[in-house]
């Protein structure tokens, strides 16, 4: 435990001192998928949902849900963020809606939980206004795809197939 850096040596959370810091820019991506049963997916394909458009209402929630980051996760460092970007797209070979959130700050601290916050807040949107037509939407594989700035520097996910040891 003398290691750990969110746990004081009485094994009691502690948010982690920031302070002497310098900001430098930051830049998160993260991803979502939903798979669609085929009565959502249809409805989708034919703009006949009921309750209207998902995909503008989950890209919206997903940016307040970037936003409201640091009041969702324990010792997430609240953040000035400078760009917040969600996009849901209609996948018509696997019958599924992948949402993406892009975060951006210059700050002490990255934006990788905003970008995963904002995707996953975005789904439940979806399925939220999707639901009256099929419950059976799996939400699923949720991910960083990359993250820029910090100390740690660049870093990138590997894609789904690729072999990590080449």
């Amino acid at each position: 435990m003398a290691d750990w850096t969110h746990f004081d040596g009485a094994g009691r959370p502690v948010m982690v001192d920031v302070g002497d810091k310098t900001p430098s820019s930051r830049r998160a991506v993260a991803e979502v998928w939903i798979d669609l049963p085929d009565a959502v997916y249809h409805a989708l394909k034919g703009g006949r949902m009921r309750k209207g458009d998902p995909g503008p209402v989950a890209e919206l929630a997903g940016i307040m849900g970037a936003k409201k980051t640091p009041e969702l996760i324990p010792l997430c460092h609240g953040i000035r963020l400078d760009s917040v970007r969600v996009r849901c797209e209609l996948d018509d070979v696997k019958k599924a809606v992948r949402i993406e959130c892009s975060a951006s700050a210059r700050d002490v601290t990255g934006v990788e939980m905003e970008a995963l916050t904002g995707a996953s807040i975005a789904a439940l949107a979806f399925y939220d206004m999707c639901k009256a037509l099929d419950k059976g939407m799996i939400i699923n594989s949720l991910r960083l795809l990359e993250k820029s700035g910090g100390k740690s520097g660049p870093w990138r996910a590997v894609e789904r197939g690729e072999n990590l040891d080449e």
